[in-house]
């Protein structure tokens, strides 16, 4: 289901603040005002908590407000697992697939999910009854906040996939269904990898994909349950295809090989050359190949982004500017690479975009445009030109994580950063807010779309 966003409208004695993701999501996205009182979930880092009930017994307002909801859970019989942290780890390591339910009992929406979740869980129990194939389980997070940290749960009910105990970066936000929760998991269990039967149609797949190929001798094998784990998991990024025996004998001539075949009919195939039974490696392999350093933000995948915890380093860029794209990825590669894991690297369209540019005084007409997003405050790579400066680009990241950039848009430079003639009170400024903290945990968060509505 596409992204919804409602409006702000006020009614006598009611009020509606309406901005969801998916619509009747979780409790941090709706806000009810009855009878003077808000029903409002919010967040406090990274752990949810319940902010105020709704109006005083007796109301009548707070009585139809709460007819709404005026149900409660009531269980019914589901093979639904409850997570605790002695168990959680030994459940989701033995699970091919399993789907988390993390809840807080007081958030409506999560009692709403309650007998949806456990119904579908029924309907999948039948099509796989083997425990290990799918698991359905739940995580009470006001029990079990160290578990809701660990995962960075900021939002009741979160529907999240693991696979072997790994936890998926895009959690399920697809409409609250039992028919669409049960789809999504067949989806999950089918088979990521389409065989080849010939080798010519490996000369006609899409090369503006990015594509891995495993050519091996048989199917029953590890070499190839290794593949198959790994394309469980990359599915979504990269495009799986394999080959067996007879058929992929032409590329066996030294055993079992996996390639990658990047995008652009030019672009020579890379080849894999560590163990072919090593998850571990074969993952952080794929992986580097699915998944691009230089990562396009958009409205879509704006909340999913900001979920990973990191702040931003954003080129703002003229969509048809491929030139200033290509030199940012490349000074990316040289400076920064050693940075991944603590920064995201980031490209927008600078006309989709034009609100985070309002925040550092820019339009589209001065792009392209650096920024790094703190989820603070935004700060402004001083100038494109000197983005192939060396060691420019990975300063200024430096100075973001020691913290110069925060200090001295609130103090002013550091002595020694004044120019000749200038004093501290000339160059000091007020820090642009972020444009992107409200999708990060914080008590006051929302959606990317709410810019589209500005444009």
């Amino acid at each position: 289901m596409r992204p919804a966003i409602f409006l702000l409208l006020p009614q006598p004695g009611r009020l509606f603040l309406l901005l969801l993701q998916e619509p009747l999501s979780s409790c941090w996205t709706m806000r009810t005002l009855c009878d003077g009182r808000w029903q409002l979930s919010r967040t406090e880092g990274r752990e949810a908590h319940h902010q105020e009930d709704l109006s005083s017994e007796g109301s009548t307002d707070a009585r139809s407000c709460r007819s709404e909801v005026s149900w409660l859970f009531n269980p019914t019989r589901s093979e639904i697992t409850s997570l605790d942290s002695g168990n959680i780890d030994d459940i989701l390591n033995n699970a091919d697939v399993a789907l988390v339910n993390f809840y807080a009992d007081w958030c409506r929406f999560s009692q709403m999910l309650h007998p949806i979740f456990e119904e579908a869980s029924n309907v999948i129990k039948e099509e796989y009854p083997d425990k290990n194939q799918v698991v359905f389980a739940r995580v009470d997070c006001d029990q079990h906040s160290d578990i809701a940290q660990r995962y960075r749960i900021s939002k009741y009910p979160t529907l999240k996939l693991f696979r072997n105990g790994m936890m998926m970066k895009r959690e399920y936000r697809g409409q609250r269904s039992v028919t669409a929760i049960a789809d999504y998991i067949r989806q999950q269990k089918s088979n990521p990898i389409r065989e080849v039967q010939d080798l010519e149609e490996i000369n006609t797949v899409d090369r503006s994909r990015r594509n891995i190929i495993g050519y091996f001798e048989q199917k029953d094998s590890d070499n190839y349950r290794t593949f198959e784990r790994v394309a469980n998991i990359l599915h979504d990024d990269c495009v799986f295809l394999s080959a067996f025996g007879a058929i992929s004998k032409a590329e066996r001539f030294s055993g079992d090989n996996i390639i990658y075949k990047p995008p652009g009919e030019n672009a020579p195939d890379m080849v894999y050359l560590g163990s072919l039974t090593n998850f571990d490696l074969i993952y952080a392999w794929t992986q580097d190949k699915c998944v691009p350093l230089v990562r396009e933000i958009t409205f879509e995948n704006g909340e999913e982004l900001t979920e990973e915890g990191l702040p931003f380093l954003i080129l703002f860029h003229m969509k048809d500017d491929l030139e200033s794209l290509e030199k940012f990825q490349q000074e990316v590669a040289r400076q920064l690479i050693s940075e991944k894991g603590t920064i995201n690297f980031l490209h927008a369209d600078c006309d989709k975009f034009r609100h985070p540019l309002l925040h550092i005084q820019k339009t589209p007409t001065d792009c392209p445009v650096i920024a790094i997003d703190s989820f603070r405050h935004m700060y402004v790579f001083p100038d494109f030109n000197d983005l192939s400066v060396p060691g420019k680009l990975k300063q200024f990241v430096l100075d973001l994580h020691s913290g110069k950039l925060h200090r001295e848009f609130h103090h002013g430079p550091d002595p020694t950063d004044v120019a000749p003639g200038q004093t501290i009170q000339d160059v000091a400024s007020s820090p642009p807010e972020s444009s992107f903290q409200k999708l990060a945990p914080s008590e006051h968060r929302y959606t990317l779309l709410r810019e589209k509505d500005e444009l």
